[in-house]
């Protein structure tokens, strides 16, 4: 056994995502005696960021919601030093690209001139806006209240056309919750437009890999131990892959594996992305693409480095591009994709990397009821993830800080 690691603790968190992070800080708030154990050789679960040639490439897609609660209770956004996506996005339709120009706040929705008629119908406009006031303005019991179906089946009841709903509402979405069906629970689907209407959509000056740094940041480094994965867990035990045994009053597993037999495997959708640089941006401006010709091939690209300069070295650019599904296409393929949703040769960008994560996020099919699983399993082990609530930041967040909650008071009972 490592030395730093001790032999016994109260609480044992295997897994140092952002499930387990925002554990630890509650743990760690409580004065409970807690280490927290991680396979990797760094913190944060999926949300990372890598430095190549120059370029910061998070793994994945993923950004930020200033209206997630439990992110602004953990962190300082104002310290992150958050670089902004404008409201709203640009759909690709044959030779135009439609301005979808979203506030998203209660009730305000607005498209450029002529974008009903080729994006929907007016119709569509009013109909979109007034479900988007609603998922706003409702508070969350309400909207979790409401009976549940697919979000594809809430999409088409709000009265939604076939039209609208294939050219910007599933392309948008399936980026989001990395699922084309839009299979995934209308609850869900509530809670997170919820979050888009009333926040809005940024990325750190640095990369992902600011959020799990700056939530890991209060805790004290010495109970945090990288690079210790764990082979088992039983009541009152941790056993390492070494061999090593801590024992301890609370176990708390942090991660969607197979340690826990009550909590089954969750079904996890895939996510690709393709990362270019170029020497000139196809877009000079922080807004997600959308690709409304239906051609399912690319859910979504955006020129990262005019969301945060700092993505891209100085005088080049960056481009991040969404593929949805684990049959991800050859690059080749999205190159062509990008060179007519960005309306612009791209033969002389550079391939940096694909990053491909066939366990992007959890899949919520319904039911999923209030959104938030049973995180004590009894005998003192517990469960923690974006599995239990949301598939989200905000859903690993919160799973975290409710575990953390259930272990506080099971212990201080018993």
């Amino acid at each position: 056994m490592p030395a730093s690691l001790p032999a016994s603790a109260d609480v044992v968190i295997v897994g140092g995502g952002l499930a387990g992070l925002a554990a630890a800080r509650r743990l760690d708030r409580a004065g409970l005696d807690w280490v927290l154990l991680e396979s990797a050789d760094r913190l944060g679960g999926r949300v990372a960021t890598d430095l190549v040639d120059g370029y910061r490439l998070d793994r994945g897609f993923q950004v930020l919601n200033t209206a997630y609660p439990r992110l602004a209770a953990l962190v300082d956004l104002e310290a992150l030093d958050l670089c902004f996506f404008t409201p709203g996005v640009l759909v690709r339709r044959g030779a135009d690209l439609v301005r979808l120009a979203a506030s998203l706040r209660p009730g305000v929705l607005g498209a450029s001139l002529g974008a009903a008629s080729r994006l929907g119908s007016r119709l569509d406009l009013v109909r979109f806006a007034a479900l988007v006031a609603r998922y706003a303005s409702l508070p969350p019991s309400r909207l979790l209240d409401a009976p549940e179906t697919t979000a594809e089946a809430a999409l088409r009841h709000a009265g939604l056309s076939h039209d609208f709903i294939e050219e910007l509402v599933r392309p948008f979405l399936s980026g989001v919750f990395a699922d084309r069906s839009l299979e995934t629970s209308s609850h869900v689907l509530a809670m997170i437009v919820r979050s888009f209407a009333r926040g809005r959509i940024a990325v750190p000056t640095t990369g992902m890999a600011a959020l799990p740094a700056a939530v890991a940041a209060p805790l004290p480094a010495g109970r945090l131990h990288l690079s210790a994965p764990v082979e088992a867990v039983a009541p009152g035990t941790v056993t390492l892959a070494d061999g090593a045994v801590v024992r301890c009053r609370a176990v708390l597993v942090a991660a969607a594996t197979t340690l826990l037999p009550a909590v089954p495997m969750p079904r996890m959708h895939s996510l690709t992305t393709y990362y270019h640089g170029s020497d000139q941006p196809p877009l000079d401006e922080p807004t997600l693409l959308l690709d409304g010709d239906r051609r399912e091939i690319v859910a979504s690209t955006v020129v990262m480095s005019a969301v945060a300069p700092a993505y891209a070295p100085a005088g080049q650019s960056l481009m991040a591009t969404s593929v949805v599904g684990p049959a991800a296409p050859p690059e080749p393929v999205v190159r062509a994709e990008l060179a007519r949703l960005y309306g612009r040769p791209v033969a002389d960008w550079t391939h940096l990397t694909t990053v491909s994560i066939p366990a992007a996020l959890p899949a919520a099919p319904p039911p999923q009821g209030r959104l938030r699983l049973p995180v004590s399993l009894g005998e003192g082990l517990f469960a923690a993830g974006d599995h239990r609530d949301s598939p989200s930041i905000q859903g690993a967040l919160a799973s975290g800080w409710r575990a953390a909650g259930a272990i506080v008071h099971a212990l201080r009972a018993g």
